[in-house]
Parts: C-alpha cells; sequence; structure tokens
C-alpha cells in the first residue's frame, strides 16, 4: 500500500495541471477549498503548451458539422494538410467515428454552438480577469485573429460573419487591400479575410497557465509533480466517501477528485468501469526566428492553407491540422512540413528554434467537452474533451466544476457537457 504524503488531505484533488486542471484549483481555492493540483510534470507542459494561444471568441463551430461532409472526399488520398488519418486506427475506431459523423449534421450544429458560445463567453471574462491577477497582463494582444482565404471566398466570409453576429459576436470583412493595411509585412497572397475583433491571444499560452498555477499557489493552493498511478474509492455507502489518489511517491486523500488529465483521462478513469468514447486529435507545431524588420501582427488562420500561424515569445509559431492515429503512436511530420513550406510563401521567418512539437487534443464524438460529475461515483468530477478549444474554454471549465463541487450554479449552461451523456 502507497503510503501517506506530507499534507495529505485536501477538499480537491485535481488530476492534471494543464490549463483546465489548473483552472479547476484556482477556483476551487477561491471558493475557499483546499487544493492539490497534481501532474507527472510542471503546469502547461502537455497540450496546454502546445496550441495557438487563441482567446478565441468565435470558435463556436465545432469541427464535425455539415460542412465536413463536402471535405471528405479530400481527405480519402491521406494528402492533406488538414486531416492525415491511420488506417488501422480507423478500423478499430468505426464507432467512435461513425458517431463524430453522426453528429455533423444541421439539427445537431446549432446546439452545440449555443453551448460552445456560453462556455468561451465565460472563460473570455476570466481569461482576462485572471491574466491580470497573475501578473501575466504584458502576454495578452487585444488585436483579434485573422481568418484569410486566397480564393475569392467572400461568400464563405459572409455566410462565417452572419453566422457570428446571431451570437453577437463581431467581425469585419476584409479584401485584398485591407488585409495589407492590417498585415503590411505578409505577401499579398490572401483575396478576402474575416477579423475576429473580439478575440485576444497571448504569446505563451504555456507560460499564461504556469502564471495561473503560481496564482494558485498565491492563494494556498499546492502544485505537485509526481505520477498519478490510480485513483480509488476510500469508502462505500457514506455520504462523504473521499477518494484516496495513488501516486508515484505516496498518496493522498480528497473529498473530491477532478480528473483534467485532457488526453489520457480515460485510462484513468477505465479501472473505474468507465467507458470514455475519447480520442486524440493530434497535431504539431515548430517554431521559427522572426524577422523583426517584417513582423507579424496577429495570429492567421489561412483557411485553405489548413495552418495557423502566430507570433509568440520565442518565435513564430506554425500549427498543423488534425492527425487520427493513436495519442502515442510515432511522430510523422508531413503535415508539418507541408504547412510550413506554406507559411514561408505567406510570412518571413528563419531558421527553426527548437525540435518539432506533438501534441494531442482530447475530443469526445459531439466535439463537446465533459464537465460535471462521474454518473457513478460521488465526489468524481470530469473536465477534459475540450478539443481544439482547450486554452481558450480552460478557465471557465474549471470554475463551473468548482461551482458544482461547492454546490452552486455554473456561471453558463452546463448541461450539455453533461459526462451521463457518454458514460
Amino acid at each position: 500500500m502507497s503510503k501517506a504524503v506530507p499534507g495529505s488531505q485536501f477538499d480537491v484533488a485535481v488530476l492534471g495541471a494543464g490549463i483546465v486542471g489548473v483552472s479547476a484549483g484556482v477556483a476551487a481555492r477561491q471558493r475557499g477549498l483546499s487544493v492539490v493540483v497534481i501532474d507527472r510534470r510542471e503546469p502547461g507542459s502537455e497540450t496546454s503548451y502546445g496550441n495557438a494561444g487563441i482567446l478565441s471568441s468565435g470558435s463556436i463551430l465545432p469541427l464535425n458539422r455539415p460542412s465536413l461532409w463536402s471535405a471528405l472526399p479530400s481527405y480519402l488520398g491521406n494528402t492533406s494538410a488538414a486531416l492525415r488519418w491511420n488506417p488501422m486506427w480507423v478500423m478499430r475506431n468505426l464507432d467512435w467515428v461513425a458517431r463524430f459523423l453522426g453528429n455533423a449534421v444541421p439539427s445537431r450544429t446549432r446546439p452545440r454552438a449555443v453551448a460552445l458560445h456560453g462556455l468561451i463567453t465565460a472563460s473570455l471574462k476570466l481569461h482576462r480577469e485572471w491574466i491580470v491577477k497573475a501578473n501575466a497582463a504584458q502576454r495578452i494582444r487585444e488585436t483579434g485573429w485573422l481568418k484569410a482565404w486566397r480564393s475569392d471566398a467572400m461568400e464563405a466570409a459572409k455566410g462565417e460573419q452572419a453566422f457570428l453576429a446571431g451570437f453577437g459576436i463581431a467581425s469585419e470583412l476584409l479584401d485584398r487591400q485591407a488585409i495589407s493595411a492590417l498585415e503590411p509585412n505578409i505577401l499579398p497572397v490572401y483575396k478576402v479575410g474575416l477579423l475576429h475583433t473580439q478575440t485576444a491571444s497571448v504569446d505563451s499560452p504555456g507560460a499564461v497557465t504556469k502564471a495561473y498555477a503560481q496564482m494558485l499557489k498565491s492563494l494556498g493552493g499546492e502544485v505537485r509533480q509526481s505520477d498519478i498511478k490510480a485513483i480509488e474509492s476510500a469508502g462505500q455507502g457514506s455520504a462523504d466517501q473521499g477518494w484516496r489518489v495513488v501516486l508515484g511517491d505516496g498518496a493522498i486523500s480528497a473529498r473530491h477528485v477532478v480528473v483534467a488529465l485532457g488526453p489520457w483521462s480515460a485510462d484513468i478513469l477505465r479501472p473505474l468501469g468507465y467507458r470514455v468514447p475519447l480520442a486524440t486529435e493530434r497535431g504539431y507545431h515548430q517554431e521559427f526566428t522572426p524577422n523583426p524588420a517584417r513582423s507579424l501582427r496577429r495570429p492567421i488562420h489561412d483557411a485553405e492553407g489548413n495552418f495557423l500561424m502566430t507570433p509568440m515569445e520565442n518565435g513564430i509559431r506554425v500549427t498543423s491540422g488534425v492527425e487520427l492515429t493513436d495519442r502515442d503512436a510515432p511522430s510523422s511530420l508531413a503535415q508539418l512540413d507541408m504547412v510550413v513550406r506554406l507559411a514561408r510563401g505567406v510570412a518571413e521567418f528563419g531558421s527553426a528554434v527548437g525540435e518539432p512539437w506533438r501534441g494531442a487534443r482530447p475530443t469526445l464524438p459531439d466535439s463537446l467537452p465533459m464537465i460535471g460529475k462521474a454518473p457513478q461515483h460521488r465526489g468524481l468530477w470530469l473536465a477534459f474533451g475540450n478539443q481544439h478549444i482547450g486554452f481558450t474554454t480552460g478557465p471557465a471549465t474549471g470554475d463551473a466544476i468548482a461551482a458544482m463541487i461547492a454546490g452552486e450554479q455554473p456561471s453558463f449552461d452546463a448541461s450539455a457537457f453533461a459526462p451521463a451523456r457518454y458514460i
């Protein structure tokens, strides 16, 4: 039996120190609960590190929307920058693929957009509050982000703008000249742009997550680095049975456990009888030395090149599309190499800064996260599956869990994210 470690009794133990887990810890501590956040690595070192750092007001449409069907033929050859897929993975996960595609219909799109809008709106409010309290306000940039098309896609841009306007999300349509005025240091390859004016970005999402973790410590919470081996019920039948978290260097006890382990969440829950339909949409990025005289001012999403490039603390970060394969399979850099070549035709940057990075975006078949209580266990809470918008939605995901633990209503309607819809 693993021995207890000093300071081993808590109200809340949060498993995972990404943006969701750290946010849950901060929000629980703000409500007066004793908190420990545990991860095998330092805060913000996994998926919360490798994203584009966008605080996106307009990311309310999941990837599995009706337009996915028209794009599928272009993916069949497995050469697209947007999507690469492992045939063996697809065969082993046909049920997940079928359920994912089954959600790409009009009747299931708007309700999910409404749910994501509520989550994102609440989260952006917290981000803007917390980044100041965490003494990291210098990292946020209120410059919006630009989605740009190389073709004459004005009708598509207008349709997207109208959809966003229906939710009160502002944007500006741009032609080639307006894009050049907005980003004078890129080559004039884009004909149409949509500037998301209510979106911010940060120059290091990993550093912001670490700053939030430091804020948690300043509030009296704890952050521990240790391997998480298992979670075990500490008793049966009582109103406050509690939990035991087995670590690589001992064990701790907590009245509540929050599973916020991103793509590793399903693994820790399996011994408790939960079969979570969680897939990992892997992605890559690499950073490059910028040319200070030809700087990029904001994140740019190349809609047809299927990549995003953004100015970061360490250079220009270029991110790839989706790779569907096993979470821990060896890296394949074909997508990243393809989009880096395309990005060099837009912005001027030099040699690579460090090695390519790979991460895994945890995704459920409806592209909505699990936020709420585990159906079969008291005091067990689930907060994962935030797919491509985990950094954007982390604070409100964590805050909603902390509110539920404290017996409060979340600040947004979290019913669509209930774990019981899948487990």
